[in-house]
């Protein structure tokens, strides 16, 4: 564990405004620096960077943080890694707060998933150098099959001329290459470098024999495709089966018979087992190269295959990501929510691809993601349409999407199909639509895509049966909306008059919005946590607001002012993006006019209270049977508590 002293010192000698100006074009505007927020997509800039704090917050997407924060976030490290690069930045040597046995342990660690990434970059590049050549080699002879493949992808391999090339750039970008033809091109290559096989067999690269000793390639003959992490560092492969070379061009090379598969006929694609560096559910094809494009227009296109991503990144469409050889998990979609808060799905027009844009729905809302869905034509994949339309089909498509709820709802009640259909069906395609209504949460989200249901089932005519049938179908999805979902307590009283119930909400949310205005004078200027003719002021806040004044004082000195990071780990969330706001953003420049406004607010809610002490004393009077003494009591105590509360003898 890095120690806290090397953190505190990290976050005092890294300039946040020169750091967070190598991504984001700021300009001063008062005691801050203001800028387009480079976590979602805006045109007025709401991004403000305070350096006396040292903090950032977005008033937009309520992003906040400090260095450390910023570097995690743009650049997709663990906090140490963050932390570690900042102080590397700075010039500072990581101290860590462990024993020796463990400090010794945490480098044992690190130095092994090192070697792991360091034997799959030394892979990546052979197979590059087997596609193209290398400083003095020349490609691999069967590396035409691999070329002819991108070829007829419409992504040629060329020599660079130093001309722009869109694909050329793609293709680099992905490390594109060759796995070679027989057992052992790689395992020979890495017995030269140095690399035991067993370090390669860890990350899949090499597999033990069977029989005998020695390892063999796990790729052979393939078009090959290298999977980054979020930092650029390789963590896996998925290689393309490419066709058999003849027997008589095997012949020429000295090579015999087909191109060995362990387990008969060659799958399509195969990809790298999982690793101590590679769990497939918690990554994404290209979004080390895409997630700045996704930063920018606030969403990402997820597609089915890897030959997409490379395909529309080509072609200008950056923000392209795809699944690893598995359905689209949790883990996923929240990785995606790191960059953008948006997800277009953009799979295969088939049956498959219907089926996982079905199963999407669940990891995103697990996620809190919006999604929503652009159809492809029936047998065409993104790769297809891009190909032979370019990216302006594809922009198009992308335009059109619709809401993942509208979108799943209509496939299931479409007029062409469900007319046709046998009642038992019909019946379980609109049991389909009550339960997406049935478990979606936001009810006005629910509202709506019920009102959207009724409209398509309104425009359905079943040929020979009876409307009786359609109105039972109908009646599946009514019983289901009928029952309550999370709905807040509020009771109307016949005259239209609201009831004691929402009357109570009512106060609650006046009293918070006083109570803010007390703590944002706080935040404006701290040094009021120490005026004595606040302290009674201050005693009247309560719940969220009174913990976070408490935060304050924990967290102020005259000498350091507020520990902002420190400050807002603190406070509670539900006035945790108030709390940030105010912090980078102050409201008063005068700490007179700020101590003003906190004892006018402070009287309010004084008022406030006093309101709510008569309106419980009168109820217990119209509730209570009391004899006149006790009533009399009763009035009198309400009496010395409103003298008191205005300052009364």
């Amino acid at each position: 564990m890095i120690s806290p002293e090397t953190i505190a010192l990290v976050k005092e000698r890294t300039d946040l405004v020169a750091l967070i100006g190598e991504s984001v074009r700021l300009a001063r505007r008062g005691h801050s620096f203001t800028g387009l927020c480079p976590f979602h997509k805006e045109k007025t800039p709401s991004f403000h960077v305070s350096p006396n704090r040292g903090f950032y917050h977005c008033f937009g997407c309520k992003e906040t943080g400090s260095a450390i924060d910023f570097v995690m976030k743009l650049e997709g490290r663990t906090f140490a890694e963050a932390v570690r690069a900042l102080a590397e930045r700075a010039g500072i040597e990581v101290a860590e707060s462990l024993t020796e046995a463990e400090r010794r342990e945490a480098q044992a660690a690190r130095r092994s998933k090192d070697d792991l990434y360091a034997v799959n970059h030394l892979a990546a590049t052979f197979f590059e150098h087997s596609l193209r050549g290398g400083p003095g080699t020349a490609p691999h002879p069967l590396a035409r099959y691999a070329h002819e493949e991108l070829q007829r992808r419409g992504l040629p391999l060329r020599d660079g001329d130093g001309a722009v090339d869109p694909i050329a750039d793609a293709l680099q970008a992905f490390r594109i290459g060759y796995a070679p033809f027989g057992w052992d091109g790689l395992s020979t290559y890495l017995r030269q470098q140095g690399v035991s096989p067993v370090l390669a067999e860890r990350v899949g690269l090499l597999v033990p024999r069977s029989s005998g000793s020695g390892h063999y390639d796990r790729f052979r003959h393939r078009l090959m495709f290298a999977v980054t992490d979020v930092m650029g560092r390789v963590i896996a492969f998925s290689g393309r089966a490419l066709p058999d070379p003849s027997p008589s061009e095997l012949s020429s090379l000295g090579l015999t018979g087909p191109a060995p598969q362990a387990d008969g006929a060659p799958a399509k694609y195969i990809n790298s087992p999982e690793s101590p560096i590679y769990t497939k559910g918690e990554h994404l094809f290209g979004l080390h190269q895409a997630r700045q494009s996704i930063r920018q227009r606030g969403e990402a296109i997820l597609v089915e295959g890897n030959f997409d991503v490379v395909a529309l990144h080509a072609r200008g469409i950056g923000q392209a990501i795809a699944p690893l050889g598995t359905a689209f998990t949790p883990g996923q979609a929240k990785l995606i929510k790191r960059f953008a808060p948006a997800v277009i799905l953009l799979f295969d027009g088939d049956a498959a691809g219907k089926k996982a844009t079905r199963a999407a729905r669940a990891p995103c809302r697990e996620a809190g993601l919006s999604a929503r869905v652009a159809v492809l034509p029936s047998g065409v994949d993104p790769d297809d349409l891009a190909r032979k339309h370019g990216p302006e089909a594809i922009a198009r498509i992308v335009k059109a999407a619709r809401g993942l709820l509208e979108h799943l709802i209509d496939e299931a009640l479409d007029g062409d199909t469900f007319g046709g259909s046998s009642l038992p069906e019909q019946l379980a395609r609109v049991r389909a639509v009550t339960a997406l209504l049935a478990d979606e949460d936001d009810p006005n989200l629910r509202m709506m895509a019920k009102l959207y249901a009724d409209r398509l089932s309104s425009k359905l005519v079943i040929g020979g049966r009876s409307p009786d049938d359609l109105r039972q179908l109908e009646r599946v999805v009514e019983e289901s909306l009928s029952r309550p979902r999370n709905q807040p307590t509020r009771e109307v009283i016949p005259s239209g008059q609201t009831t004691e119930t929402w009357e109570r909400a009512r106060s609650r949310a006046q009293i918070q919005e006083v109570s803010l205005e007390i703590l944002g004078a706080i935040l404006d200027f701290p040094e009021l946590l120490a005026d004595d003719d606040l302290q009674t002021a201050l005693e009247c806040l309560e719940g969220d607001v009174a913990l976070a004044i408490v935060a304050a004082r924990q967290n102020f000195t005259f000498e350091m002012g507020l520990a902002a990071s420190e400050f807002l780990a603190q406070v509670p969330a539900p006035i945790h993006s108030f709390a940030a706001g105010r912090l980078v953003s102050p409201v008063f420049e005068a700490a007179s006019t700020a101590k003003a406004t906190l004892l006018e607010n402070s009287q309010k809610l004084s008022r406030q209270a006093l309101a709510r002490q008569k309106a419980a004393v009168v109820s217990q009077l119209q509730k209570s049977a009391v004899d006149a003494d006790a009533e009399n009591a009763l009035l009198r105590e309400l009496f010395q508590r409103r003298a008191g509360g205005l300052g009364l003898p």
